[in-house]
């Protein structure tokens, strides 16, 4: 009876953490267009806010994840909801873009550590045969945050502003910082005792923050200095890492287990070719089609629903099916739905629209839990804090290097100027071209994931 109910509380604390993260992101794409007009900034620094939270989540997560087996997954989870909600409070309260960029990546470390435990814990709890179908609620309570936050957060930028979008964040993370310590008794720790890898975990965090930086910057002479340090410092890590007794990355993870290599290896492609699908479509609603903030929340809120409704099902359905073939069909409709949107023009009906977002709502669903249930059920317990951290990775070096894409095209093609009518075409013309290279890149992606093999 007591392990039915701690699966109750993990489950419940785990799915309205992840419609917290969710709902923050994608309502903060519906208020870019508003908080540009506010600040007065053009197109990269825009993208920027987006960015610079991702950035920070993505280069801590590592650390994070293993100091969670060291220390507790709980408690690595429960401070990361403090500082999420915390900082999330005071980016209401920022009078200037710079202040905003700073707060984010304060926030981002709230967000590496809830990251990092998340998986873990549900691993932790659920055995195999019952994990697809909890991390698959879990992932239906990602998609049913990207609902509401494009929906709520158009309604709260229309009518109050956007700051309130941040605001609402520390109450909800309170509570269930408070839950966590009351509702769940067990810490996990496999790994305690052993040593944390300091300076393996600085060499990672500084090449990967240089990599990004670096790829975001690409077009100039100081963003192609970056990713060169950033290779040899990951040259460096690599050999550390595979010298040391407890490193930071357990390298065998990669070279002895091609499931947990190629299940990552699928992630990072899958999010880097989608991520910023909700970032083009905010400005390609609000500027192109001339729709106001709350009704490109309506119109984007179609996607994570049809993501919603599906993800159990293809949860459960991978406790069943081999993960991988789950998966790689999830693929193939993103990269249906990419291409469909590679279409988009200045007359395009906005049933089109709905009807490319329901195929990569579609594609989203049978990807995501399935994908993550193949990862966390091919290693062992001991690394479960780290494989859910390289998840989360994964996912967020893949976010960061898709709008480093679409930042890198602002840059190249539309300069350093606020987004105006004038620009409109060109604007339009660069959107098209990402489309069809996102729909090429999650093509190539469903390679990786079929060759990761069976885990049942």
């Amino acid at each position: 009876m007591e392990e039915q109910s701690q699966k109750r509380a993990v489950l419940t604390v785990s799915v309205i953490t992840a419609f917290l993260t969710a709902f923050l992101g994608s309502s903060v794409n519906v208020a870019l267009p508003s908080i540009e007009k506010e600040f007065q900034i053009n197109a990269v620094s825009l993208a920027w806010i987006s960015s610079s939270y991702l950035l920070a989540t993505a280069s801590f997560l590592l650390p994070f994840g293993r100091i969670s087996d060291l220390i507790g997954r709980k408690k690595t989870f429960q401070i990361g909801l403090i500082f999420f909600s915390f900082f999330s409070f005071l980016c209401g309260f920022a009078p200037n873009i710079q202040s905003l960029i700073v707060l984010r990546i304060l926030q981002g470390l709230g967000s590496a550590m809830i990251f990092a435990t998340s998986n873990a814990i549900i691993t932790s709890v659920f055995p195999q045969g019952e994990r697809g179908r909890a991390m698959g609620l879990a992932v239906t309570g990602v998609y049913f945050g990207l609902t509401i936050g494009p929906l709520l957060g158009g309604i709260l930028t229309h009518n109050i502003g956007w700051r309130t979008l941040f605001f609402l964040n520390l109450p909800i993370g309170f509570l269930l910082s408070y839950i966590t310590y009351t509702k769940l008794p067990s810490e996990w720790a496999d790994a305690k005792g052993e040593k944390f890898d300091f300076l393996g975990s600085l060499i990672y965090i500084a090449g990967l923050v240089l990599l990004l930086l670096g790829f975001s910057k690409i077009q100039t002479h100081f963003g192609k200095i970056f990713i060169i340090l950033s290779a040899i410092l990951f040259f460096l890590f690599m050999i550390i890492e595979n010298k040391i007794e407890q490193p930071v990355l357990n390298t065998a993870l990669f070279r002895k287990n091609l499931t947990f290599a190629f299940s990552n290896l699928a992630a990072l492609i899958n999010y880097s070719a989608t991520f910023a699908v909700s970032f083009l479509l905010s400005l390609y609603l609000q500027y192109i089609k001339g729709l106001s903030a709350q009704s490109a929340g309506f119109v984007l809120a179609i996607q994570p629903v049809v993501q919603a409704t599906f993800s159990s099902f293809a949860g459960k359905l991978s406790d069943r099916i081999e993960p991988r073939y789950v998966a790689t069909f999830g693929m193939f409709l993103t990269s249906l739905g990419l291409f469909a949107l590679s279409f988009i023009s200045f007359n395009t009906n906005l049933f089109y629209i709905f009807f490319s977002q329901i195929l990569l709502g579609l594609g989203f669903a049978f990807f995501s839990s399935p994908n993550t249930n193949a990862i966390m059920s091919s290693v062992d317990k001991r690394f479960l804090g780290t494989a859910s951290a390289i998840v989360g990775t994964m996912r967020l070096i893949g976010q960061t290097l898709s709008l480093g894409i679409v930042t890198l095209f602002f840059s190249l093609y539309l300069g350093g100027t606020q987004i105006t009518s004038t620009l409109y075409p060109e604007f339009l013309n660069i959107t098209q071209i990402l489309f069809i290279g996102f729909a090429v890149i999650c093509s190539l992606g469903m390679i990786a994931s079929l060759a990761r093999g069976n885990i049942n």
